[in-house]
């Protein structure tokens, strides 16, 4: 659609039509970009086999996304403020879609995560502003409505991920998850064309590059040093190293925001206890949440056997609770302090994902579908309560910046997560496969010792190719004893985010030094 026709279009638009084709919109985006979480994770599996990827390389294709998204979100939201965020709204539509085309046609693992940081990148500029577009065009009697709206579509993407995935890993390879982001990127982009007008805060703070520059590379050395921790020793150089670059670079970011003229945090921000609050419950709560799913789908694959469409269908019972509470909370909310609402929503998602620590290769799946329902139920009312929390007090000139620290905290929380839990996790598989060995026999001691790297990634097909089937009980065994532990930890983070949740979301005292952009009914 050309510029000409897309002005005409809008202009023949009444008011709440014009803001429901945004909101519908940036529905699409934000599906999008939850479509691609899940239905990347539930072809996990085939992109291990199909590229024979190591358990973390494996990792690094989910982290690689998360890390781009979560050191660039506040890049996208600051850009926004200042150049135009439709403008770069659609800009980073069209980089992601690229990034995605770019993956479908990798043909080795590190081609993959390559082009995974490219999805990031576009993706970065998307989700920081999508919610600020929505905060811009709704007013504020409306705005929580529409932030409701937007979490349940968007959550969709979500739902539905899984099986598509399954479906279409059914009948093709891998590389059709990241086609299917094609058609969504092109609604889109056209209902933003016909729908969304310009908008920009002209006095918005220049772009901090030194912070943006020493955050990204800081969280990449963490994230790289917890990861390679799954590998290689912790006093090891490989880990060590990356650790303490990475956080000698993040001491470096927070001295400099201190003393910037421009920072990439607004100070009116860091005014803002929900707002600050809000981030920390988005960080560890999507800690927990991107390594529980990241582990599951490999014991129901790679121990279990099941197909990408029977895993995908599985996720079903934790999706449709996830849906039905994304609905109910804005109406929970208006009735009872979002405080203990979205407290209450981390206790359920909690006990939920300790539930889901206790399955096994052999356990019944009535016990892995009552954790789904409970962990779905409870991220549910996280994923919208702590987002209206977030949003409510931000000054409306800071909108995209807010809306995109508020998105980095989800993907950092990703990202760090899957790093620090996915390292307890092989850390003990390890450990407890290199016990096994010990009552082997001799003459395979050092055949075992070379398959540690598959039993961590739950690669039992390539151990007992090497070993003999004989070998497999004791291999998934080993698997399992790490998985119980990772997500048994992920249930420990879910508690810590509802304390944090209990403590920040009260409302601040009446004296409060920022604009407050209060949603009737709001405590």
């Amino acid at each position: 659609m050309t510029g000409v026709a897309a002005v005409e279009s809008r202009r023949r638009l009444s008011e709440p039509g014009r803001r429901r084709l945004t909101l519908l919109a940036m529905c699409v985006a934000t599906f999008m970009i939850q479509l691609d979480v899940t239905i990347v994770n539930v072809a996990l599996p085939s992109i291990q086999h199909g590229l024979d990827t190591t358990p973390s390389d494996l990792e690094w294709v989910i982290s690689a996304y998360a890390l781009a998204l979560a050191a660039l979100i506040p890049v996208g939201g600051a850009l926004g403020d200042r150049y135009g965020r439709k403008r770069l709204f659609l800009i980073g539509v069209t980089i992601f879609t690229l990034g995605s085309i770019a993956c479908a046609l990798s043909g080795s693992d590190q081609t993959l995560i390559g082009f995974r940081v490219l999805q990031g990148v576009g993706g970065a500029a998307m989700l920081a502003l999508t919610l600020s577009i929505i905060t811009e065009t709704f007013p504020k009697e409306t705005r929580a409505s529409a932030i409701g709206t937007w979490a349940a579509i968007g959550g969709t993407g979500f739902a539905v991920g899984p099986v598509v995935g399954g479906v279409l890993l059914s009948f093709f390879g891998w590389s059709s998850v990241f086609w299917a982001n094609v058609p969504f990127a092109a609604v889109a982009i056209t209902l933003t064309l016909i729908a969304v007008p310009e908008s920009r805060n002209a006095s918005s703070r220049r772009l901090d590059l030194p912070g943006v520059t020493a955050n990204a590379l800081g969280l990449v050395g963490i994230t790289l040093g917890l990861i390679d921790a799954s590998s290689h020793p912790w006093t090891s150089v490989l880990v060590l190293g990356p650790l303490a670059i990475g956080a000698g670079l993040l001491v470096c970011f927070a001295l400099w925001e201190r003393h910037t003229a421009h920072p990439m945090v607004p100070p009116a921000l860091l005014g803002a206890r929900s707002f600050v609050s809000a981030s920390g419950v988005y960080l560890i709560s999507y800690a927990a949440f991107g390594a529980f799913m990241y582990y599951l789908t490999l014991l129901y694959q790679d121990i279990n056997g099941w197909s990408a469409l029977r895993t995908g269908l599985s996720w079903l019972f934790m999706n449709a609770p996830f849906l039905l509470m994304a609905q109910l909370t804005g109406r929970i909310d208006r009735r009872h302090p979002p405080a203990k609402v979205v407290g209450a929503g981390c206790l359920v998602a909690a006990i939920g994902i300790f539930a889901l620590s206790r399955a096994d290769a052999t356990s019944p799946f009535v016990l892995t579908a009552i954790g789904y329902v409970l962990a779905g139920a409870g991220f549910g009312v996280i994923v919208p309560g702590v987002t209206h929390v977030a949003m409510r007090d931000v000054p409306t000139g800071v909108s995209g910046a807010a809306s995109g620290i508020v998105n980095a905290s989800r993907q950092l929380g990703t990202s760090l997560g899957l790093a620090v839990l996915g390292s307890i996790g092989v850390t003990a598989a390890t450990s407890h496969w290199q016990t096994a060995i010990h009552r082997f026999p001799a003459t395979i001691h050092a055949a075992a010792t070379g398959q540690t790297q598959n039993v961590a990634g739950a690669h039992i097909s390539a151990v007992t190719q090497a070993l003999g089937h004989a070998y497999r009980h004791a291999a998934v065994g080993s698997f399992v004893h790490g998985y119980h532990l990772a997500v048994g930890v992920a249930a420990a983070f879910v508690l810590a985010a509802a304390t944090s949740a209990l403590i920040g979301f009260r409302r601040p005292p009446a004296n409060t030094t920022f604009a407050a952009a209060q949603v009737p009914g709001e405590r």
